[in-house]
């Protein structure tokens, strides 16, 4: 079997399943399991900390682990890295075998800190076998230390093992979302995928097959292709509830602003190419393809008076991308980090407006965000918006993971299989 520690909804799963395989998650959250379930995914309800390691011993092939990073991350207190020492002490102990988690617990700011630590209670058990033949782990980027730990420990067991960060959108993923990956094999060497994109496209050549560019917003969420002139995004109440951002709780889209004179649709006849690096996944059926290496189509002319941007959260130093480029990292969790859509000013003179006539923020919705990490726009979560939100900012992209894992798989990853908007 493979062994997903730390499942949540499926970000991993997702991948497996389009590479033609499964695994076994091992997952707490009530929600995301019940989205695994709706999804068909394998899944144990239960606390990793506590799940007994016997069952899998003798029956692993690959380990998958993406621990919880509220402890770590940026959105978060960051209490992870004041813990950090204690963590590699847990590390260094389970490698050996020796239990020291409920005494190193006791000393830890943040109780999720120590979960970093788990896999390898479940790798040394492994070990005394000879498995897993692979292992994959993904957490934010100030994790990247203990995996070198991990690493270290690896190779001593007679693994080949590669640890760094990589950035998914050089990947396809339309989301500039940093992670410290480690990658670890015992039949083959450790090494990253290559990327498949770039900020700039970079053209066929001797040294190499060439990178397409970065996927946009725009193209992932099926903007400005022939059957979506204007894009329809729902307004609603954010990820921690809270009132519309329309009056009377309408249920207000983008092409409302078509009506305020602030939205104007593209022209007939340009839309988005579907290309085989996974750049044009709403574009099925076009009339006119775009060359590989040309820029997205704007969703505005430059007779529009206002372009729409992405601003990740309600902080004053928020990330603010244009459909036009990827998103920065979503992450969810509080109403500090409600994603909303938001019209900046398209020229000078719609900048010198009455602020009156600046188009309303809109909420991002599930299927958006959803998108946003390459799941597919039926992906079945579970819950209020809230959770939903939760679990998508906590998901690893299933494109992403799907680079990762097929290598390991023996199988040849082909991005198209991960078409998204419909």
């Amino acid at each position: 079997m493979i062994l997903d520690l730390f499942a949540g909804p499926g970000g991993w799963s997702r991948a497996l399943h389009v590479l033609g395989v499964r695994d076994v998650g091992l997952e707490w959250d009530q929600w995301a399991c019940k989205t695994r379930a709706a999804a068909e995914q394998l899944t144990i309800r239960t606390d990793v900390a506590m799940y007994p390691t016997r069952p899998f011993v003798g029956r692993t092939r690959g380990v998958i682990a993406s621990p919880p990073c509220q402890a770590w991350s940026r959105a978060g207190k960051r209490l992870g890295l004041l813990d950090q020492p204690l963590v590699h002490e847990a590390v260094e102990d389970l490698a050996t075998g020796r239990d020291t988690r409920e005494h190193l617990l006791t000393a830890c700011l943040d109780k999720r800190s120590l979960l970093a630590a788990e896999p390898m209670r479940y790798l040394h058990a492994l070990n005394t076998v000879g498995e897993p033949d692979w292992v994959a782990m993904e957490e934010v980027p100030d994790v990247l230390t203990l995996w070198k730990q991990y690493a270290v420990i690896l190779r001593g067991w007679g693994f080949s093992v590669w640890s760094g960060i990589l950035n998914s959108a050089d990947f396809g993923v339309p989301q500039t979302r940093k992670r410290a990956i480690l990658l670890a094999s015992r039949v083959r060497t450790a090494q990253p995928p290559a990327p498949t994109h770039a900020r700039l496209a970079e053209p066929e050549s001797l040294f190499g097959p060439g990178r397409a560019r970065w996927v946009s917003m725009a193209e992932a969420l099926g903007w400005g292709a022939t059957d979506r002139p204007v894009p329809t995004v729902c307004a609603g109440g954010g990820p921690g509830g809270g009132p519309e951002p329309f009056p009377s709780g309408s249920r207000k889209t983008l092409s409302d602003a078509r009506e305020r004179g602030t939205w104007v649709p593209r022209p007939d006849g340009v839309v988005l190419q579907s290309r085989r690096e996974g750049a044009g996944w709403a574009a099925r059926r076009t009339r006119e393809n775009r060359a590989a290496d040309a820029p997205a189509p704007t969703c505005t002319a430059q007779a529009h008076r206002w372009s729409w941007s992405l601003r990740s959260n309600n902080q004053t130093n928020a990330t603010v991308r244009s459909i036009q480029e990827p998103a920065g990292t979503l992450f969810f969790g509080h109403r500090a980090n409600e994603c909303t859509w938001i019209a900046e000013p398209a020229s000078p003179s719609a900048e010198d407006a009455d602020a009156a006539a600046v188009p309303e923020p809109i909420r991002i919705t599930t299927r958006e965000a959803g998108l946003l990490q390459t799941f597919p726009a039926d992906y079945p979560w579970a819950g209020n918006k809230g959770q939903k939100f939760s679990q998508i900012g906590n998901a690893v992209p299933p494109l992403l993971a799907g680079h990762l894992l097929a290598p390991h798989l023996g199988v040849t990853l082909d991005p198209d299989d991960f078409t998204l908007a419909a």
